[in-house]
């Protein structure tokens, strides 16, 4: 367990330092997060046009602290780097790459949304079916869809079945994440609550190979699981409310690929469910508005804007207990999902 620790210790010094660093930087070149101002009948005050100006990609600092975390950690005689992890990190940094575009963007043009947003959508999705691709072309990746382990439920979906699956639970979970991330805090908060899951299911799975042997290098996947969960908690240092400086669309894509892409090789597709639990209520509270809205002819809301965040804020919370109410929705949701994944192991330790 050295080595996890190791990596997450690392990641969380260089997230602290960088985003410091990063901070300053984008301060003195301008690089700020442009606010949206919502016309909107049911608002009468943008919500958060004080934080105009604030410093925006701070998730290149998180990125750039879980690598380095993850890359020494591996100087430690046997912890090996498996093909799934560096193909995983691929993902990531790719995923990243778009979410950098579209924060440049933004941050030149002065607009929140960027020349890309009309097009992202589809980008995004066509890069996740990649990255699940090459998962399933370079790597003994299990092809079964899995609560907790690969034979349960096991339903087999062969190779095409596995990319379509796999591609659209990446751009979900990346899209989700992305709405998450509207109050300071509050996307970096419920990642890192993920990432420190993932490290205990992937280290669990590495120490009880006889139950989850079809997961390719385990080990290898704790020690990037935790060197997340590190650069995530040093950037929360910086991010918490009032935020110094936001992730960006370079973060939050980063962190909803990342995720998804743990729980695609530790075998816990659906329970990643639970495990993104927040983001799944946030992005279900804006498929809901937008169905509401559409089903009534554009005359009814369901709630007062969305993600629901926003609902709540306009209804009197102060930002800050939303955001730590949320938190606790999140820490329960990720300790139900540990919850079925120990049950379920002693269930087969007790056979």
């Amino acid at each position: 367990m050295i080595a996890p620790l190791l990596a997450g210790g690392i990641a969380l010094l260089v997230s602290l330092v960088a985003t410091a660093l990063l901070t300053r930087y984008m301060k003195v070149h301008n690089g700020s997060q442009p606010i949206l101002v919502k016309n909107d009948a049911n608002l009468t005050v943008p919500p958060h046009q004080h934080k105009a100006g604030t410093p925006t990609m701070g998730g290149l600092a998180i990125i750039a602290a879980a690598l380095i975390g993850y890359f020494v950690s591996h100087v430690r005689r046997g912890v090996v780097f498996s093909d799934q992890t560096l193909i995983v990190i691929a993902g990531v940094l790719a995923m990243a790459g778009l979410g950098l575009v579209d924060d440049l963007i933004k941050v030149r043009s002065g607009h929140n949304r960027g020349v890309l947003w009309s097009k992202k959508g589809w980008i995004t999705l066509a890069m996740s079916f990649g990255i699940a691709a090459a998962l399933v072309a370079t790597t003994n990746i299990d092809t079964r869809v899995s609560l907790t382990r690969g034979d349960w439920p096991g339903w087999q979906l062969g190779n095409v079945g596995w990319v379509v699956w796999a591609g659209l639970l990446i751009f979900s979970t990346t899209n989700a994440v992305n709405v998450t991330d509207g109050l300071d805090g509050l996307a970096g908060g419920s990642a890192l609550l993920g990432f420190v899951a993932f490290t205990g299911i992937a280290y669990w799975g590495f120490r009880n190979p006889e139950l989850y042997g079809t997961i390719v290098n385990p080990y290898d996947l704790t020690v990037f699981a935790a060197a997340f969960a590190g650069g995530c908690a040093g950037f929360l240092w910086w991010n918490a409310a009032p935020a110094s400086i936001f992730m960006g669309d370079v973060g939050a894509l980063a962190l909803g690929t990342a995720l998804s892409l743990l729980a695609l090789t530790t075998n816990t597709q659906l329970l990643l469910v639970l495990i993104c639990g927040l983001n799944v209520i946030e992005i279900g509270s804006v498929a809901i508005q937008m169905l509401v809205f559409r089903a009534t002819r554009r005359r009814v809301r369901l709630f007062r804007i969305a993600p629901i965040h926003h609902h709540f804020e306009l209804g009197g919370w102060p930002e800050t207990k939303v955001i730590v109410r949320f938190w606790l929705i999140s820490g329960l949701s990720v300790g139900g999902a540990l919850a079925i994944y120990v049950a379920d192991f002693t269930h087969h330790a007790g056979r």
